[in-house]
């Protein structure tokens, strides 16, 4: 939502970061699984002795990244496999070089051409890892199924999504956006209000809730595993008492955590926090953090305030980290589930000024997406313009499968 490059990446230190390590990254195109960091910044002499702190704790500190793109989940084109082989790696990444992607243009003078706001500039497009999904458990790299509370509250969501969009050119070409809805007039649920609270835009702007968290300059959450638009930097500082992590999300939308070591329960359950409340302790050379306590506002596949995450962070080498989270809402999932993402220290120079969140300043877009939908509604009270339910702002196709789908997905 912010000004078009190169102005954006100046003014936003998240996206900098990504921009020196896709120039990193560009110079070992296929060259396999090495990390592009090998020798950089050691912090510890090569006596074998433990990472550790000046005052004796494990020592996690430095700016970490995921250098590959691995699915969450794994596709099913892909079941029963865990890992490619380098002939795989080496042809998806092929393929996924060669795709048009967000530079894809919908015909001219369609709703799909005018609201493609992003060019694939603005997208982090990292090479193919070895593992076919960052998910180790359950062993089939998928999502548990939801449970049947859970699946009440997805179909709500959807039916009130598409009912909003049911007036649109989306379903009446009957695209995928419209999948399981109709084409009709406008549905008199344009005005009623959402089912919950709203974390993805529906096709509607009477307000800025009824936008997605990226336009909110929002989308921070945990937990984090990094997105097409950034997120695949931490900043860990620590101190006896803490460790406090810094997250790049998206474009200047990076937020500040700190993780009190301590024995301490967690808050009382009415107290509710968009991050949730964090807990550490060590195990070993191993940070666990227990966290709970979350927003009802917020939302990670389907879980909002239910959500219970419980982090490992390990040194495995001078460069090398291992994130591990199991994820569990007994109300949302039918059994916990278990991801794992290993990241390579960055270099702290290059990087220096990533952590300085900036999105609200300068976000023009949300404001002028408000103002937009009022002149709409205006003209057509008047008699000069469409039913604004007719047009598509969320929701809506953006082209063929074949040219913009990531072959990896």
């Amino acid at each position: 939502m912010k000004r078009r490059f190169p102005a954006s990446l100046v003014a936003t230190g998240g996206a900098l970061a990504v921009v020196i390590a896709l120039l990193k990254l560009a110079s070992v195109f296929g060259a396999g699984q090495t990390s592009t960091n090998a020798g950089l910044l050691a912090t510890t002499a090569d006596s074998g002795a433990a990472f550790k702190t000046a005052s004796g704790e494990p020592d996690l500190q430095g700016i970490w990244t995921y250098e590959y793109q691995i699915p969450l989940q794994r596709p099913d084109k892909y079941a029963g496999k865990e890992f490619f082989t380098d002939a795989e790696i080496a042809e998806l990444d092929k393929l996924r070089a060669a795709q048009e992607n967000r530079d894809y243009r919908p015909p001219r003078g369609s709703e799909a051409d005018v609201t493609g706001a992003y060019s694939a500039v603005f997208l982090t497009i990292k090479h193919t890892g070895r593992r076919t999904s960052l998910i180790v458990d359950p062993p089939d790299g998928k999502i548990p199924p939801l449970t049947p509370e859970a699946q009440k509250r997805a179909a709500a969501d959807r039916e009130f999504r598409l009912a909003l969009l049911q007036a649109t050119e989306t379903c009446k070409n009957r695209e995928q956006g419209c999948a399981g809805g109709k084409y009709g007039p406008p549905s008199p649920r344009r005005a009623e209000v959402p089912p919950s609270y709203l974390t993805v835009a529906i096709n509607r702007a009477d307000n800025p809730e009824d936008r997605s968290l990226g336009e909110r300059c929002l989308m921070a959450g945990l937990p984090d595993f990094g997105t097409a638009f950034g997120g695949s930097f931490r900043r860990i500082v620590q101190s006896p008492e803490s460790v406090a992590i810094f997250f790049d999300v998206g474009q200047g939308q990076g937020f500040p955590r700190n993780v009190p070591i301590t024995p301490s329960p967690h808050l009382p359950s009415n107290i509710r926090q968009r991050f949730g409340d964090s807990r550490g302790h060590w195990e070993g050379n191993t940070l666990v953090v227990d966290v709970t306590n979350f927003s009802a506002k917020s939302n990670y596949q389907g879980s909002r305030e239910n959500l219970h995450l419980v982090e490992r962070w390990t040194r495995t080498g001078p460069n090398t980290l291992d994130y591990v989270v199991t994820i569990d809402d007994p109300t949302t999932w039918t059994r916990p589930w278990t991801v794992k993402q290993e990241m390579v220290r960055q270099s702290d120079e290059a990087n220096r000024i990533y952590y300085e969140p900036r999105c609200h300043e300068g976000n023009y877009g949300l404001p002028g997406l408000l103002a937009g939908g009022r002149v709409a509604d205006k003209t057509f009270a008047e008699g000069r313009g469409p039913n604004p339910a007719t047009l598509c702002t969320a929701g809506c196709a953006f082209g063929p499968s074949e040219e913009t789908a990531d072959p990896l997905q």
